[in-house]
């Protein structure tokens, strides 16, 4: 009778002599990292650190949310800026003299007006002698005025604007005026001359001898003696005039 041999799979490990076992679990104990376990201070430490994340990431996403809030107002008042420093960047200084000013401001019907000059020279109590003065001024009905002149003296505090040198008015409704003299108040939008004035526009041609018009009220007077003729009256001659032809 013979042997049959053995044909279940083996397993080589199974095969090794205790002496390669030992020398195999040194090599492991010696190769693992043991942990050590952490003391007082480290603790303590770690402690902390955990503390202060507990209070820092709640701050960091409140001051992240905040910024979120704030940044249009930011973003508006650095494009403001911008729009300041593009405007100071066309003004030129010399020889005391500031070229190419512009002052803006509020009435005290809260109306914007400005003033603009060629060029502004600084004198004593807070005077601004002007060349080439031009205010804009908006007036209780919405409608825009122009008036300029050669020119003129701005008074900072009392808002007072006087002009001389062929002054001329004009206000979007077409009327125009010219004078030699004028006198603005920015602050209570009222404009005054004590010199003649002739002034046209959709009514007519009327000559004065001085006016005064109050934007805010929306009134004009003129001081005679004085001469009025009206586009009717114009017509009514030309048609005269045909017919006696």
């Amino acid at each position: 009778m013979t042997d049959t041999p053995d044909k279940r799979p083996q397993r080589e490990d199974f095969a090794r002599s205790g002496v390669d076992v030992k020398q195999q679990r040194e090599r492991l104990a010696t190769s693992s990292i043991r942990r050590k376990v952490p003391d007082a201070a480290n603790l303590a430490r770690r402690r902390m650190v955990l503390r202060w994340a507990k209070w820092l990431l709640p701050a960091t996403a409140l001051l992240l949310l905040a910024a979120i809030a704030v940044w249009p107002e930011v973003e508006h008042l650095i494009s403001a800026n911008q729009t300041t420093m593009r405007e100071l960047s066309k003004v030129k200084i010399e020889s005391g003299n500031l070229v190419g000013a512009t002052y803006r401001g509020m009435d005290e019907h809260g109306r914007p007006f400005t003033i603009t000059a060629d060029t502004v020279h600084q004198a004593p109590d807070s005077r601004l002698d002007l060349t080439a003065p031009v205010a804009d001024i908006l007036t209780q009905g919405g409608d825009w005025l122009m008036i300029r002149s050669e020119k003129g003296v701005y008074m900072q505090h009392a808002q007072i604007l006087d002009l001389t040198g062929e002054v001329t008015l004009y206000r979007d409704d077409g009327l125009m005026m010219h004078t030699p003299i004028a006198d603005v108040d920015v602050k209570r939008s009222i404009i005054t001359s004590d010199s003649w004035v002739r002034a046209e526009g959709p009514f007519g041609v009327l000559d004065a001898q001085g006016f005064l018009l109050s934007q805010h009220d929306g009134l004009a007077q003129f001081r005679g003696p004085g001469r009025l003729i009206l586009n009717d009256d114009r017509q009514n001659d030309a048609t005269a005039g045909k017919k006696a032809s």
